[in-house]
């Protein structure tokens, strides 16, 4: 097969067929299926979103009511899998949830005996995917308690799952304000296209591997601080800058050495990203310091990256105002990204089970730049 070259990350290369959303980065606009996700963050719950993408279709009254008691009742653990958390989250205890999360799932699968994709129909491997995604909120938010010496807490199948999550997190039912922001944070990262994480997701599963060999390696990409990893990062920047005066010289200081400015730039969005957009709006109707202070950091950012960079279209991205909003809530920085993967298992999920459809397995190539091969191979030294 002839070599075709591409673009460095492979930016703009189309790799496959989805039915599941798609990113239009030069109108700001995203959309899960054919509704935009900004939408359904706004009016629908995560459940029908979660419908929507397993199920190709948002569920009317009925179909909502059996498929929300269909996935709360997948909340609860394996006996043997919540009996091993208490270890996990010792041995992952300086890297976080995430990393426990990585083992935890993977304990997770062999103890359902997931079998992999490839040796499993569509109606069992759609079983294992809501298994398996029910349970990632339970399995983050216990190895989070543990790590801080705290019990886990059980799950309550009469929450919704963004109230669950923040239940499960503190023990104390969310007031209602707290957790439809939350939610409406969850739906709007459901999916984002064919990002790293995801993308990473369908590569395995296109070797016909199991579930959640497939979540394991997806929640590996989405820990890296130029993927998911940044919320946190940004609001440091915040701390780091502190009051008003401060924003412009602490910027020009780092846009001059070339340094990045977490929750700014997208590998796509040549416009606003609608995600902060979003949840800049949600900010703003808690109001209070840290949130006129995000906004005139925005503002003063923009500008002068504008004056020192220009021609560059850099705006806020996700994750920007997702830490923002996660602060006012209450959760605590070290579950920012951990929350973000709450929410994305689901749109993983869903990638993978369409790419399970497919029998053809990715497998792309690289342009050696090495040595010019074959040279003489040395006799091996003496001992």
């Amino acid at each position: 097969m002839p070599i075709t070259e591409v673009p460095r990350g492979l930016a703009g290369v189309v790799v496959t067929d989805t039915a599941l959303g798609d990113v239009r980065g030069r109108e700001g606009f995203y959309h899960y299926r054919q509704f935009s996700a900004v939408e359904l963050a706004g009016s629908r719950s995560f459940e029908d979103v979660w419908h929507l993408m397993f199920r190709g279709a948002l569920p009317d009254a009925a179909q909502r009511a059996a498929f929300t008691a269909e996935t709360a009742a997948l909340r609860r653990l394996p006996a043997d899998v919540r009996d091993a958390l208490p270890a996990i989250a010792r041995s992952c205890a300086p890297a976080g949830p995430l990393a426990g999360l990585r083992t935890a799932l993977s304990l997770l699968g062999a103890s359902a005996g997931l079998r992999p994709l490839y040796d499993t129909d569509a109606a069992r491997r759609e079983a294992d995917a809501l298994a398996a995604c029910a349970a990632v909120p339970t399995l983050l938010t216990a190895l989070h308690r543990l790590g801080r010496g705290l019990a886990p807490v059980e799950p309550r199948d009469d929450l919704s799952y963004a109230a669950n999550y923040l239940y499960m997190l503190d023990g104390r039912e969310p007031e209602p304000r707290r957790a439809r922001a939350i939610e409406r944070y969850l739906i709007s990262t459901v999916d984002h296209g064919f990002n790293a994480s995801t993308f990473t997701a369908r590569v395995i599963a296109s070797t016909g591997a199991d579930l959640v060999a497939c979540l394991g390696g997806a929640v590996g990409a989405l820990s890296g601080p130029l993927h998911g990893g940044a919320p946190s990062r940004a609001l440091d920047t915040l701390d780091a800058i502190g009051t008003p005066d401060r924003i412009d010289p602490w910027i020009r200081e780092r846009v001059l050495a070339g340094d990045r400015i977490m929750g700014f730039g997208h590998p796509v969005y040549r416009t606003e990203d609608p995600r902060s957009r979003m949840l800049r709006t949600i900010a703003q109707d808690f109001g209070g310091p840290l949130v006129d202070l995000a906004v005139e950091v925005e503002g003063k950012v923009e500008a002068i990256l504008a004056e020192l960079k220009p021609g560059r279209e850099l705006h806020t991205n996700v994750e920007f105002y997702a830490g923002v909003v996660m602060e006012l809530c209450g959760l605590p920085r070290e579950m920012f990204t951990p929350t973000f993967c709450a929410a994305r298992v689901i749109g993983w999920s869903a990638n993978i089970l369409e790419q399970a459809e497919d029998s053809k397995i990715i497998r792309p190539a690289a342009r050696y730049v090495g040595p010019p091969p074959p040279q003489p191979v040395p006799a091996a030294p003496d001992l």
